[in-house]
């Protein structure tokens, strides 16, 4: 459905809509609704599809006769690693299989870089007097609250459909030695569902950088969560950084959290070999070895990386819906208004909504107080600063299908009267013609 931009009403008809959503939002707060899209979780349903899990590992020993159940084998179970090495395109020899939660291991590789240095440093990065990272921007707020925690400073770039601005990025990077590294999700970016492109992968891995030791951390959470049978291929950045002579750049994370239990999935590590030892050297300090037992349960679950894509096909048929239904109803409710923008992602867990500069705050403080808590305004920018205060991203992927669908109509609602209440105030002068918006509904032509 196609509505008239409220930037075209007059000031009449814009009190009346004002007076109609104010109405409507008072309707909403007394329905009592309590529901939940503030963070990427799998489903119940989803998760009942690793239940098997609960029933493995059939057995004590891996493919080598090795009791799973002692100490040893800091890398992880061979078998699980070269699962993943196909999966994520590189060489088992590349692959560290770990612990439940990739998010460790990235704080785990900063933290070494913090007092030992990276591979490649001429000394423990804080030494340095400024350390800095780069930050695609909309971006994943955990990586943001993981720097700011270790007091690195961040530095935005803008995330564009193909992958974070290599050239603003490549600039940035060129004389400042400050600049230890950068962030990339490379596949279904979080939240903006970007792609990175192999010719931007390739400007990343060979951009000159004045530290010598920079990195690109290269976290592909969502490289297997495809919304369609139209899969998009991760960038091979461990090649193209080899090629371009700087091996050590990429240190590439994934997981199994949104495949089998988001709690007590794999996570897992890959970069150059010489990149694994230096990890392995350090992790060895602190770590015996990780959970086998685990690691060979889900090498029985799967089977084969074939099992594990099989396996997504699955959570593909769950959650792909709720995603076209967030679609939809933000369509009937917003296109034409030119008051928000949102993606149609070929994958991950998040829909990027834009709604009009100065209200996403307003949007989320009144979609809390009618009961649908959504992620805080500006979380996917660093320190949650959104300069345009436009920014907010939704999580369809843990309610049932029926409450998407009354989450976001709520959530349309919501975006409604705060626009209605932002025209109203900014229109000072009595309008003789209608006001021209950039707002147009879905954006960059996805979806």
């Amino acid at each position: 459905m196609t509505h008239q931009p409220l930037s075209a009403l007059s000031r009449d008809d814009l009190s009346a809509l004002l007076e109609e959503q104010q109405a409507a939002y008072a309707e909403l707060k007394g329905r009592g609704l309590k529901l939940d899209l503030t963070r990427g979780k799998p489903s119940a349903a989803q998760l009942d599809l690793s239940d098997e899990l609960l029933n493995l590992p059939r057995g004590t020993k891996d493919s080598t006769g090795t009791d799973v159940r002692n100490y040893g084998g800091l890398t992880g179970l061979a078998e699980l690693r070269a699962m993943f090495a196909e999966l994520l395109w590189v060489e088992p020899e590349q692959v560290v299989a770990g612990g439940n939660s990739s998010l460790t291991i990235m704080r785990d590789v900063l933290t070494f870089m913090l007092l030992h240095g990276a591979r490649d440093s001429d000394r423990a990065w804080i030494k340095e007097d400024t350390i800095k990272f780069i930050c695609p921007v909309p971006g994943y707020d955990r990586h943001f609250t993981l720097l700011e925690s270790l007091g690195i400073e961040m530095i935005t770039v803008p995330m564009n459909d193909d992958g974070p601005d290599a050239e603003a990025t490549a600039a940035l990077v060129k004389n400042d030695r400050s600049i230890k590294g950068m962030w990339v999700v490379p596949t279904y970016a979080n939240p903006a569902g970007s792609v990175c492109s192999q010719e931007v992968a390739a400007r990343l891995a060979s951009m000159e950088t004045a530290a010598r030791d920079f990195k690109i951390f290269w976290d592909n959470a969502y490289a297997l969560h495809h919304l369609t049978e139209e899969e998009a291929k991760s960038a091979d950045i461990l090649t193209l950084a080899a090629a371009s002579g700087h091996p050590d750049r990429p240190i590439m994370f994934a997981s199994t959290s949104k495949i089998t239990f988001a709690g007590a999935g794999v996570a897992f590590l890959a970069a150059s070999e010489g990149n694994i030892r230096w990890y392995l050297s350090h992790l060895g300090n602190g770590s015996i070895g990780p959970d086998k037992v685990n690691h060979l349960r889900h090498v029985q679950f799967f089977g084969s990386a074939q099992g594990v894509r099989d396996h997504m096909a699955r959570h593909r048929e769950i959650i792909a819906p709720k995603f076209g239904e967030v679609d939809r109803v933000l369509s009937d409710r917003l296109g034409g208004r030119e008051v928000a923008t949102w993606n149609n992602p070929a994958g991950g867990y998040f829909v990027n909504l834009d709604v009009l500069p100065g209200t996403a705050s307003r949007v989320v403080a009144l979609a809390k107080e009618a009961g649908v808590a959504l992620t805080p305004a500006g979380a996917s920018f660093p320190h949650g600063n959104d300069p345009d205060d436009s920014n907010i991203r939704l999580a369809p992927t843990m309610p049932p299908l029926d409450e998407v669908t009354v989450a976001m109509d709520a959530v349309a609602d919501c975006i409604l009267l705060a626009a209605a209440e932002h025209l109203t105030e900014h229109l000072t002068e009595p309008m003789t013609e209608p006001m021209t918006g950039p707002m147009t509904g879905q954006r960059n032509g996805q979806g």
